[in-house]
C-alpha cells in the first residue's frame, strides 16, 4: 500500500503539468481567434461564404481550387486577396460594436450615451478581413427612386416598419421597403412639415432654402432621414444623424436611399464638425433631455449653428399641457434665454428658436449667468475627440462686428471664397486656384471612369482627409451633393 500511495504522489506533478499544457493550448487557440486576421472561425466561415459568392478563390490550370494566398513554400506566401469575414459579421461597425463593449468590459454611462459612442478596438481584436454583403444583396436602386424604396435584402431589418407602421416611417413591399416619408411629428409627410416649417420663418414662396440663404441643416434622432431626404428637393442638404439603438441602424436606411448620414449621438463628446456649420438644426421627437449637465447638448447645437441659425423642436414640450412637459417647457425656455436665443415661432407641435447675429447679448447679461461664455482658450473647431463643454461659444470679434456669416447664398456660396478663409489663413486668390486645380483633377479622374462606369450609378461618394476648400465643392459641380 505504502508503494502504491508513493507512486500516485510522484504521478501528480506529471498529471497537472499535462493538464496546464493542455490548458495553455485552449488559451492560445482562443486568443489566437481575436488576431489581426479576424479569427480562425471568421475566415473559415467567411471563405465558405466567399465561395458560394465566386470570390477569394481562383481556379487553377487544372480546373482545381487555389487558395487565397497562392502556392509555394511558405516563405513565399503573398495574400492575393484579403479572407472573407464570416457572413454572421455582415453589419460590423467596429468602432461601435456593442459586443466590443460588453466583451472588454468598458466602464460607460449609459445615461450619458457614451455606449453609442465611438471606441475602438485594440489591435490584437480587430478584424483584418473583408466585410461580406448579406444574403441575397442587390444592385441597390438608382437615385432619386432610392429616396423612396430600397431593396429589402440589402437591409433586412423590418422592426421598424412594423413598430412604425402608424406613422408612414416605412411599409414593406414583396421584395422592397418603401417610404412614404412620413416621421412621428409628420405623418402626413415631410414635404408638407417642410413647408410649413418655412411658412412659420416668413421664407417666400414657403421655400425652406429662403432664396439660398439656407443651405445646411442637422437633423438630430432622424430615424430613417426622410426629413433630410425631402430637403434636397428644396436644395438644401442635410446630415442626418442617430446612433445605432434599439431601432436597429436607422443610418442603413439613410445611406442605401442616397441621403447624407451619419452614425452618432449626442453624448459626451463634440460632433465630429466645426463651429458655425449649420443654418438649421432639427429635432423631430428625438427624445433628447436638453436640461441635462447644464443644457450641455442644447450648447453643443449653438456651437455647430450659424450666426442667425434656427432650432426646430418638435416635440410634446412645446404644446403639451401636462405638469411634467410644462415644467420642462418652463425650464428649457428660461435656458435658451440665458443663451440669448429668441422665439422665432411657435405654432401647434413646433416651436423654432433664432440664435443671435453678434455678441451683443452674451455682453449684456448679468456677471455669473449660466451657462458661462467659453475661454479664451478654447478651440471650437476641434472636435475629434474632444469632450464637450456647457458654455457659449462667441463669435470671433470679425464676425461679431459684421452681424453674420457674411457667405454669399447658395449656388454662388459654392465659389465664393467664404470670410472664415481667413481664420484658416487662406487668401481669395488661393482658394479660387486650389478651385482651379481641383477642377482639372475631378476632370482627369472622370475621364478614367466615364468609359467604365455606367450614367446615374454613382450616389453616396467619400471624400477622404478632404481639403477645407474645393473637394466637396467640385463633386458638388458635379452634380453629386444635391
Amino acid at each position: 500500500m505504502k508503494g502504491r500511495n508513493d507512486s500516485g504522489h510522484s504521478k501528480r506533478p506529471v498529471v497537472l503539468c499535462c493538464v496546464m499544457i493542455v490548458c495553455l493550448c485552449l488559451l492560445f487557440l482562443y486568443f489566437s481567434g481575436s488576431n489581426g486576421q479576424a479569427g480562425s472561425a471568421a475566415f473559415e466561415y467567411g471563405t465558405k461564404f466567399s465561395r458560394s459568392l465566386g470570390w477569394g478563390s481562383d481556379d487553377g490550370e487544372d480546373g482545381s481550387e487555389e487558395s487565397i494566398f497562392g502556392t509555394g513554400d511558405a516563405d513565399d506566401v503573398k495574400p492575393k486577396s484579403f479572407p472573407v469575414c464570416d457572413d454572421r459579421h455582415s453589419e460590423l461597425i467596429p468602432c461601435l460594436d456593442r459586443n466590443l463593449i460588453y466583451q472588454m468590459r468598458l466602464k460607460l454611462d449609459l445615461n450619458l450615451m457614451e455606449h453609442y459612442e465611438r471606441h475602438c478596438p485594440p489591435p490584437e481584436r480587430r478584424f483584418n478581413c473583408l466585410i461580406p454583403p448579406p444574403h441575397g444583396y442587390k444592385v441597390p436602386i438608382k437615385w432619386p427612386k432610392s429616396r423612396d424604396v430600397v431593396w429589402k435584402a440589402n437591409i433586412p431589418h423590418t422592426h421598424l416598419a412594423k413598430e412604425k407602421s402608424d406613422q408612414n416611417w416605412m411599409v414593406e413591399a414583396g421584395e422592397k421597403i418603401k417610404f412614404p416619408g412620413g416621421g412621428t411629428h409628420f405623418h402626413h409627410g415631410a414635404d408638407k412639415y417642410i413647408s410649413n416649417i418655412a411658412n412659420m420663418l416668413n421664407f417666400k414662396d414657403n421655400n425652406i432654402n429662403n432664396d439660398g440663404m439656407l443651405r445646411t441643416v442637422l437633423d438630430v434622432g432622424c430615424g430613417v432621414a426622410s426629413f433630410g431626404g425631402y430637403l434636397l428637393s428644396s436644395n438644401v442638404i442635410a446630415m442626418s444623424l442617430a446612433p445605432n439603438d434599439v431601432h436597429q441602424n436607422q443610418i442603413q436606411f439613410a445611406l442605401e436611399r442616397g441621403i447624407p448620414a451619419y452614425l452618432g449621438v449626442l453624448g459626451t463628446k463634440r460632433l465630429p464638425y466645426p463651429s458655425r456649420s449649420f443654418e438649421l438644426a432639427h429635432c423631430s421627437r428625438c427624445r433628447i433631455d436638453w436640461l441635462q449637465r447644464d443644457g450641455i447638448l442644447l450648447l453643443e447645437l449653438d456651437r455647430l449653428l450659424r450666426p442667425g441659425g434656427y432650432f426646430a423642436y418638435s416635440s410634446p414640450e412645446a404644446y403639451a399641457q401636462d405638469e411634467e412637459d410644462l415644467r420642462i417647457w418652463k425650464e428649457m425656455s428660461a435656458l435658451v434665454e440665458r443663451m440669448c436665443w429668441k422665439i422665432a415661432e411657435k405654432r401647434n407641435q413646433t416651436v423654432i428658436w433664432v440664435k443671435p447675429l453678434d455678441n451683443d447679448c452674451y455682453k449684456r447679461r448679468a456677471h455669473g449667468t449660466k451657462p458661462p461664455l467659453c475661454k479664451s482658450g478654447n478651440d471650437p473647431d476641434s472636435v475629434w475627440g474632444v469632450p464637450m463643454e456647457a458654455c457659449i461659444t462667441p463669435y470671433p470679434e470679425q464676425m461679431h462686428r459684421d452681424g453674420g456669416t457674411g457667405l454669399a447664398p447658395w449656388p454662388a456660396r459654392l465659389t465664393a471664397p467664404p470670410p472664415r478663409l481667413a481664420d484658416l489663413y487662406i487668401t481669395a486668390d488661393t482658394f479660387e486656384k486650389d478651385t482651379e486645380m481641383w477642377q482639372q483633377r475631378v476632370e482627369n479622374y472622370w475621364s478614367l471612369l466615364g468609359p467604365k462606369v455606367k450614367p446615374d450609378t454613382i450616389r453616396n461618394i467619400m471624400d477622404m482627409i478632404s481639403s477645407p476648400t474645393a473637394h466637396m465643392k467640385i463633386g458638388c459641380l458635379r452634380g453629386y451633393c444635391k
